[in-house]
């Protein structure tokens, strides 16, 4: 009986540690499992991206990924639906993860310059890809919508834009020539450039030979694009104008200086060409610099007109020429380009700011800047510089146009409430064309040499219910203009209070006698010791002005304005 009882002990042990073991085994198993999938999975998602940079790299396309998510498309080789690929931010092309090797071989992608062998000179065929064509193009032949089969179905020419149904292709539009479609007189063309090249090659100069084979009213553009600009959508249309234009045509601000692309222009035809700039004002003075470096070189015969299309914070000059507040993408990037043709050139001031230390003129060279839209010195200089102290730090938090306007807007509470630049009357001396200007109690003084300010307000004309002179930004004037604080400059902006209008000028100097105080030129603030401050005009800059739809409030302004001048004619 004991053996019997010590048998069952020993069994029951037996079964316990067994049951322990496979219970430390499943947990094992629980824990593991997951993580060596995981492990694999990473390993397996590591190697498809190196083969795809691989790729990216080696390739002629501009590649750049997407998936099921980002665009439903159909890949160009296997006709599947794409899962995970990848399409050409040049040509359009869109393939699978597994086909791009294929797509590679198969398809070549838009030509910048034309071979040789393309063609006669002067000419170009069209260059058709199938499937994945916009919903809202017509075919070519009947006039009916393509693209509407959910199947990699019709062709789309990626120079002229044009589509074709499958039934309708035929063999003569395989062969046909290209026109280029609707923006031929802004596309620079493939054979444009084999011609400037053989030309160079020769050791000939005379480009003007050239233009008789392209378009008898040829405006090329040329597109300068910020990534990095307010909302950060630099980079989607930078891929939209390279599919609609030669992507040579399309530079990234990031990768390539404003003067190194605007050598473009001096291969093209004389006081033709046009420059779209896509970013914030800084962007735009930027390019306007690289402008007037060309002016010092020499070149001024290939100076181009500037147009705006505004991706900032701010965006005043942008407002001032009539391209609008800011751009979200809600106007296709089609009437961008259609706008920019349609624009007309105007002049605009460029100023001279030259900031002399005060005691240290022997020692410091003055500092130097080129001002478009204005000069501040108070409240307003005081926000710009505490958003850009934050923005230095942490720039990651800044890549939204509402969060930076939202910053802006706490600044200026604060200051409401702290006041730092209160007496400033007491701080600066005034000099309007030699004269010396009398002011009253005020926080802070701003030059003006556009129309809009502190991201769309009009302070020059304030609530618009006092008369006040005229104000252009090619008359070579100045408009001076004093704010009572922060608060004061929300209600101006809410068109419930005047500025203190100080007077307009040719030259303005200003005298900071004592203490330290926030300035700014267009944006860019900084911390000012005692100095001198002398504005002088400087150039022109040719821009494009784009007379639009008019807001409610720019159509007041303009009927006020014209009423002044039919005042003004009358006393004459």
């Amino acid at each position: 009986r004991a053996g019997r009882e010590m048998e069952g002990s020993g069994s029951g042990v037996a079964s316990s540690v067994v049951a322990d073991g496979s219970l430390v085994l499943w947990t094992l198993c629980s824990v593991l499992l997951p993580v060596l999938l995981t492990l694999w999975c990473s390993v397996r998602r590591s190697r498809r991206q190196l083969l795809r940079r691989d790729i990216f790299g080696k390739s002629e396309h501009d590649w750049r990924y997407t998936d099921l998510f980002g665009q439903p498309s159909y890949c160009c080789v296997c006709a599947q639906h794409i899962l995970q690929g990848a399409f050409c931010s040049c040509c359009g092309l869109r393939v699978s993860e597994g086909c791009l090797r294929a797509a590679d071989r198969r398809f070549p992608c838009k030509e910048i310059v034309l071979r040789s062998e393309a063609g006669p000179r002067g000419s170009m065929r069209h260059r058709w890809i199938r499937g994945n064509v916009p919903l809202c193009s017509l075919c070519l032949v009947c006039g009916q919508q393509c693209g509407t089969q959910p199947k990699l179905c019709d062709y789309r020419c990626v120079w002229c834009q044009y589509t074709v149904h499958d039934e309708c292709m035929m063999d003569s539009l395989k062969t046909e020539e290209c026109t280029f479609g609707e923006f031929r007189d802004l596309i620079i063309p493939p054979y444009y450039l084999s011609a400037i090249n053989q030309m160079r090659k020769d050791k000939r100069a005379n480009y003007e030979e050239v233009v008789p084979y392209c378009r008898k009213h040829w405006m090329p553009v040329i597109i300068l694009a910020n990534t990095r600009s307010g909302n950060n959508m630099g980079e989607t249309l930078l891929g939209e104008f390279k599919i609609l234009l030669n992507p040579v045509q399309v530079f990234d601000l990031s990768k390539i200086t404003p003067a190194k692309a605007l050598q473009l222009c001096t291969l093209l035809p004389c006081n033709a060409v046009r420059v779209l700039v896509c970013g914030g004002d800084g962007t735009v003075g930027w390019v306007l610099d690289a402008i007037d470096e060309m002016k010092i070189k020499g070149q001024e015969r290939f100076i181009p007109q500037v147009a705006i299309l505004p991706l900032g914070t701010g965006n005043d000059l942008s407002n001032t020429l009539g391209w609008g507040a800011g751009y979200a993408g809600e106007v296709p990037v089609e009437q961008i380009l259609r706008n920019v043709m349609e624009a007309d050139g105007i002049k605009l001031d460029r100023w001279k700011v030259q900031v002399t230390n005060k005691g240290y003129y022997n020692l410091r060279k003055p500092k130097v800047f080129t001002m478009n839209n204005y000069f501040s010195i108070g409240p307003d200089a005081l926000m710009a510089l505490n958003f850009h102290a934050h923005r230095e730090k942490t720039p990651s938090l800044f890549s939204s146009r509402i969060i930076n306007k939202a910053v802006y807007f706490f600044y200026g509470t604060k200051d409401c409430l702290v006041q730092e630049c209160k007496d400033l009357n007491k701080k600066v001396e005034l000099e309007l064309d030699g004269e010396r200007i009398e002011l009253p109690n005020l926080e802070g003084i701003i030059v003006l040499n556009i129309g809009y300010w502190g991201g769309g307000c009009r302070l020059w004309e304030g609530m618009g219910d006092e008369p006040y002179p005229l104000a252009r930004h090619d008359d070579g004037l100045l408009e001076v203009v004093g704010v009572h604080g922060s608060f004061h400059c929300a209600q101006i902006q809410v068109k419930l209070a005047n500025p203190v209008r100080l007077g307009q000028a040719h030259t303005v100097r200003l005298i900071l006698k004592s203490s330290k105080m926030p300035m700014q030129v267009d944006g860019e603030p900084w911390a000012q010791g005692p100095c001198t401050v002398t504005i002088t005009h400087k150039t022109h800059a040719l821009m494009l002005y784009h007379s639009g739809e008019q807001t409610d409030d720019e159509a007041s302004s303009m009927s006020e304005q014209d009423h002044m001048r039919e005042q003004t004619d009358e006393d004459v």
